[in-house]
């Protein structure tokens, strides 16, 4: 069983950064992150495969969005900039035993996290 935390969401104004963190418990492949707003399904936003051997990012966020790992492999990042009021949602962090060729879809994914919200006013 793998354990995700997430921290860094919170309240920020259109334009602005803000950095999630996910810190995870056990072994990592391909660690990503999803993104639910009200109403709406759950979508990917970034995703990685640790050990460097690649990034993967949703059309909506390219060139906004940065998705990293420390050198530990077991934590990663989300650095979001030029934040949008449309980027506002509850974000979640997911870690895949196996590198995941459909990084974008929910099922891909074994373990999940409980997520941090992120709003993002005008």
């Amino acid at each position: 069983q793998v354990q995700l935390v997430e921290s860094g969401g919170g309240p920020v104004q259109a334009g602005g950064s803000l950095r999630l963190s996910c810190a995870a418990s056990g072994y990592t492949a391909t660690m990503g992150w999803f993104r639910q707003a009200p109403g709406k399904e759950r979508e990917g936003v970034a995703a990685i495969y640790t050990g460097g051997r690649g990034t993967f990012y949703a059309d909506s966020v390219k060139g906004r969005f940065t998705i990293s790992q420390a050198n530990a492999k077991n934590t990663v990042y989300l650095q979001m900039n030029s934040l949008k009021p449309e980027d506002t949602a509850m974000y979640y962090c997911a870690d895949a035993l196996g590198f995941v060729g459909s990084w974008y879809r929910n099922e891909a994914y074994h373990y999940w996290g409980q997520g941090t919200q992120v709003t993002v006013s005008t």
